[in-house]
């Protein structure tokens, strides 16, 4: 009979705050890896005790010694962030994180900071600094169009470009901006209320109106980018997947110089007539082998809303492969 090695691992803590940060509150934390391994983990007095079979038990050890070492510089591990850790843990990958929390993009207009949440958002953060054009595609919650916006306001600050344009496709859930009621404004105004969303966390709503009314940033749909060559612009095209092949064209050649563009969508979700091909899915197949153009694909792992949202979309992907 194959015998399994077990292993015993102490780890010290500093104080039990330190326990308490990383456990979670009522060691809700705690209870979310007990769930998922066959290890016992314990607090004892001033330290973590961690038993069981030898390859978990490292991979528990580099977990809490990771986790600790973030509590220590400053950084509050949210549920989302522990169960990302024992993701990466479980291939010995948790001092990614690090790296990762370390570096803030930039802060909330409250002052709060804003860093990636996973490897995926950080190699997505790297590749727009460096590209002028980059494709993020990817399940919702990944925070594509959120960390877009961040950058965007970020260029727009430090003085690399002139203004911000953010644009939507016109189909939205087979709803038709025709059949909304209001004028243009009162119409454009609810429909591109996540591009609002990300834009007042990062500036504060007063001062998004104000360079609103400046036309330092423009809120359009789709339609409105025709014809117009944008320089010194940071433009972002959201909901991607629902241009058609067309509109996508149309789309990437308004690039002027000095501008850079993110398109952003999520190929499951395509909302256009049956029968019409998405400009999302088109263009990935067609610019591939263009070196200049960044394609970041993110996967449920990169998920940072609710830790229901990671497990509702793996859930809807398994249906779609058994059911192909």
């Amino acid at each position: 009979m194959l015998q399994i090695e077990t292993k015993v691992v102490k780890i010290p803590l500093g104080s039990a705050a330190e326990g308490l940060a990383v456990f979670g509150p009522q060691d809700k934390y705690l209870r979310l890896i007990q769930a998922q391994i066959e290890a016992s983990i314990s607090s004892r007095e001033a330290e973590i005790v961690i038993s069981g079979p030898a390859e978990e038990v490292a991979s528990l050890e580099q977990l809490y010694s990771v986790l600790l070492q973030l509590v220590r510089g400053g950084y509050s591990p949210s549920e989302r962030d522990v169960a990302y850790a024992l993701e990466l843990a479980r291939s010995m990958q948790a001092e990614e994180l690090l790296d990762l929390f370390k570096k803030e993009i930039t802060t909330t207009y409250r002052g709060k900071p804003i860093r990636v949440k996973t490897i995926g958002q950080r190699h997505y953060v790297k590749t727009i600094r460096k590209r002028d054009i980059v494709f993020g595609i990817g399940p919702a919650g990944t925070g594509k169009t959120y960390l877009a916006v961040v950058l965007a306001v970020a260029a727009l600050k430090e003085g690399s470009v002139k203004r911000i344009v953010l644009t939507r496709p016109a189909v939205e859930a087979g709803e038709n901006l025709g059949f909304l009621p209001g004028d243009l404004q009162e119409k454009v105004d609810p429909y591109l209320r996540p591009l609002y969303d990300a834009l007042h966390d990062v500036l504060g709503p007063d001062q998004t109106v104000k360079a609103l009314e400046r036309g330092m940033i423009e809120i359009a749909p789709l339609a409105y980018m025709r014809g117009r060559t944008l320089d010194d612009a940071f433009i972002i095209l959201d909901e991607a997947q629902n241009t058609t092949p067309e509109q996508m064209k149309m789309f990437l050649t308004r690039l002027g110089f000095g501008s850079k563009m993110v398109i952003t969508g999520d190929v499951t979700q395509i909302d256009l007539p049956r029968g019409k091909n998405s400009g999302l899915i088109e263009a990935q197949r067609i610019l591939k082998d263009i070196e200049e153009i960044g394609m970041i694909f993110f996967s449920e792992q990169d998920v940072v809303r609710h830790s229901l949202v990671q497990k509702i979309i793996v859930a809807y992907n398994w249906d779609a492969e058994n059911k192909a």
